[in-house]
């Protein structure tokens, strides 16, 4: 037997209404970047772009897109949270479109967030609240707050729009008892998780906590004892678990499996506490752009620059901004917190959901966080601000349900003084912090805009209570009156949406003479068993990942996330935009060098004068071949080809070379590096003590050509010395991939501290090398067992 939902106070039409009106604001707010007249930037583009790119290639060329080997000497896409493969929308436009657009991608962010605030209005009609409300909070979840502001951490916004989805589908499922609502849950569940990122978290445990909280503290419909509600949410609980389980574990593994060798390091807690929300920052809620965020850099004066001292936080501006709408900002402070409707019945999971991921949020700022800090996972994110997430979600469900309950409630004279008087007092501090960081006159334009919006919400309210008798005159009052004040406030800026010129280097047929020059030299050079490598250092920000858009290979890019193998060999940093971010290692230490040749880098482009980031170079070191625009392209002319064959090994200390440099300068198309301890406990592999010792003797060298190199499968015809010798593939070693030799499984061994290399009899022999990420179940799993 389900539990009855609440009487419906409003026909279907008014709610279709409501449905129709939401969709026509979510096209009018969203419009400036569906019409292609910005684009959402940043990370969108220069992080999150080029991965859906090289996903739609991929597929269309017949190709998997588990690995790529554009970034880094190669990653495993399939383990990588930002590669999109298990982001569902993403992956459906990467089947239909070969060439995804800037218009394309940032259509997938808003018909996401536009089902998110669908899931909520749906929620809405279930508890019986009105459609007024609903719309409130469906526009303010997907124009407001975190949604807006930092729309392009694609990844977190994803997980964001899941989860009304997945809360409204637990919520009938629990009502219902219904396995089938359950299933529908689980999968909304599962697409949420599959980022993974803090947001994702966050929601999961909200997801847990209400289903704890519908066990402990059942809605009032719910007469059942305490042991029958137990058993009656085996059958929902089942079928999300069977639905959601399958969909989440294989990702999370991979995930989980690659950060044990990733260099993603240990999130301490000082570290978290770099990434709270400062308490001033709330004030944004209130009045938007209170700190000029919307314009230049230099004109942010709210925390943490410089005029609140030293802070010790490490935050983007945007990170802090969190307008979520006057409206609903008004309904939540006046009635939520006046009258205290937040604390009723139906809103105090929300409430309590609210506080909770707000003290989060504050960080360093609150007693409680170390603790918070334990939680299980805590330690894998390092800000507590993207709580800001959750944070507005539930603001904006408070809200919109005050808006429901103030259009049918009795007029209170005390209760609006006792709101009034909040939100004034709110308005006083805001005009206080402006004069006390001498900012007022700057913020005085912003705060009285807010007061503009603010008289204007309270109008559209007490206009719908006061035709509550039509409530599409109250859904249309509302929604107008909310589309108006966010798409002015929630505008797009630099934060948020930029022209799309900006990233015209990552437009698939872009006319950029750097990347046209780079891929024309890489046709002209290309060889049988060459597969160059290009450097893309201190351009601009959205440079680095250009590999991955036009199909060829980098040493560097831009990913939080890369192998700690090649970060220990190269030093490599997450971005590369500025000179000062293209770092060198002990075994990578110079352009000319042993490690820069065996990466085969060929071309290397630079924002500044190769001399100005890589100081050792001499005079010739590095011919310049051309002056673009963007930047000066050099010739590395001592790069060395993709597959090589040398025919004898030297044992190497390849922790001291890592830590100290002191790599080899031999000719590595005859010898090859390989730890000592690989040398002693394959005594085959005959390795000569050192460098010097091998080349006493003669060392021959074969042949090797590519006869296919796809993403996830490369084929090699390699003909060995007399003596036999090492095909070494100059790609990252990593412990997902397998080569077979004629056919029959051959061990990979590392090779010149981070390359693949396997061993060959004399004569001719074909190699395959075979991505298989199942491994990682294999490797990593009894692992984790044995070791916890």
């Amino acid at each position: 037997m389900s539990i009855s939902p609440p009487p419906a106070v409003e026909s279907k039409s008014v709610f279709r209404f409501s449905l129709f009106l939401f969709l026509l604001a979510s096209l009018y707010l969203a419009w400036p970047w569906l019409s292609g007249q910005v684009t959402i930037p940043w990370d969108a583009k220069a992080g999150f772009q080029p991965q859906l790119s090289f996903l739609a290639h991929a597929l269309h060329s017949g190709q998997s897109p588990f690995w790529t080997p554009n970034v880094f000497a190669g990653m495993p896409q399939i383990a990588d949270p930002q590669s999109l493969i298990f982001s569902l929308p993403h992956l459906l436009l990467a089947v239909l479109v070969a060439q995804p657009t800037f218009q394309q991608a940032d259509a997938v962010a808003f018909l996401m967030l536009t089902l998110g605030g669908i899931g909520w209005m749906l929620y809405f009609r279930d508890r019986g609240w009105r459609a007024a409300g609903g719309i409130v909070a469906a526009l303010a979840f997907a124009y407001g707050g975190s949604a807006a502001w930092r729309i392009q951490h694609i990844g977190q916004i994803m997980s964001l729009s899941w989860f009304p989805l997945a809360f409204w589908a637990l919520n009938r499922a629990l009502d219902r008892a219904s396995f089938l609502w359950g299933a529908a849950a689980g999968f909304f569940a599962a697409m949420m998780v599959l980022g993974p990122d803090q947001v994702a978290w966050l929601f999961t445990l909200t997801l847990i906590a209400f289903v704890l909280w519908r066990l402990f503290s059942p809605p009032e419909s719910d007469s059942h004892a305490f042991g029958a509600r137990l058993a009656r949410m085996f059958k929902p609980l089942l079928g999300g678990l069977i639905v959601g389980l399958p969909l989440v574990a294989p990702p999370l593994l991979w995930t989980v499996a690659l950060t044990q060798d990733s260099n993603r390091p240990e999130i301490t807690l000082q570290g978290a506490l770099m990434g709270s929300l400062h308490p001033a920052s709330l004030l944004t809620a209130l009045v938007a752009n209170l700190y000029d965020i919307h314009g230049p850099l230099s004109a942010t004066w709210g925390p943490p620059s410089s005029g609140w001292g030293p802070t010790g936080l490490v935050l983007a501006r945007n990170m802090a901004e969190i307008y979520f709408g006057a409206l609903p900002f008004l309904a939540l402070v006046a009635f939520g917190f006046g009258r205290l409707w937040a604390l009723e019945r139906p809103m105090r999971f929300f409430f309590a959901a609210f506080l909770a991921v707000g003290v989060y949020a504050l960080g360093k700022y609150t007693p409680v966080f170390a603790a918070l800090f334990e939680l299980p996972g805590a330690d894998l994110f390092r800000r507590p601000a993207d709580a800001t997430f959750p944070l507005c979600v539930f603001a904006a469900v408070i809200g919109g349900y005050c808006v429901s309950r103030f259009i049918d409630a009795p007029p209170d004279k005390r209760g609006r003084y006792i709101g009034l008087a909040l939100v004034a007092a709110l308005y006083v501090l805001a005009v206080g912090v402006a004069v006390a960081k001498h900012h007022l006159a700057m913020a005085l334009p912003s705060i009285g805009f807010s007061l503009v919006c603010a008289l204007l919400s309270l109008g559209a309210l007490l206009g719908a209570r006061r035709w509550r008798a039509k409530p599409w005159l109250g859904v249309l009052l509302v929604g107008l009156v909310l589309s108006f004040d966010l798409s002015l406030n929630n505008a797009p800026n630099d934060s948020t949406g930029l022209p799309p010129q900006t990233y015209d280097v990552l437009r698939e047929n872009t006319h950029n003479e750097t990347i046209l020059f780079i891929k024309r030299k890489l046709a002209e050079n290309a060889a049988p068993d060459r597969r160059d490598r290009v450097e893309l250092a201190g351009i601009d920000f959205q440079w680095p990942n250009a590999g991955l858009t036009h199909g060829f290979d980098t040493d560097l890019a831009y990913n939080p996330m890369r192998l700690a193998l090649f970060v220990d060999v190269t030093h490599a940093l997450d971005h590369v935009a500025l000179p000062s971010e293209r770092v060198f290692s002990p075994a990578f230490h110079s352009y000319k060098s042993p490690m820069a040749n065996l990466m085969g880098l060929r071309w290397i482009a630079t924002g500044v004068p190769a001399e100005d980031i890589d100081h050792s170079l001499k005079p010739g070191d590095l011919p310049l071949v051309k002056r673009t625009a963007d930047a000066f392209i050099y010739e590395n002319k001592d790069a060395l080809p993709r597959v090589l064959l040398p025919g004898r090994a030297i044992a190497a200390d390849f922790s001291q070379i890592i830590a100290t440099g002191g790599m080899p300068d031999i000719d590595y198309r005859r010898f090859v590096l390989f730890d000592r301890a690989e040398c002693a406990a394959h005594p085959d592999l005959n390795c000569a003590p050192d460098a010097a010792a091998a080349q006493a003797n003669r060392a021959e060298t074969g042949s090797a050509k590519i006869l296919r190199y796809d993403n996830t499968l490369i084929d090699i015809e390699a003909d060995a010395p007399k003596e036999g010798g090492f095909l070494v593939l100059n790609d990252v070693w990593q412990s997902w991939w397998a080569a077979y030799v004629d056919g029959r499984p051959a061990p990979i061994f590392r090779a010149n501290l981070m390359f693949r290399a396997v061993r060959l009899g004399p004569g001719p022999h074909r190699v395959r090398f075979r991505f298989e990420p199942s491994r990682a179940f294999v490797q990593f799993l009894p692992k984790r067992f044995l070791h916890g």
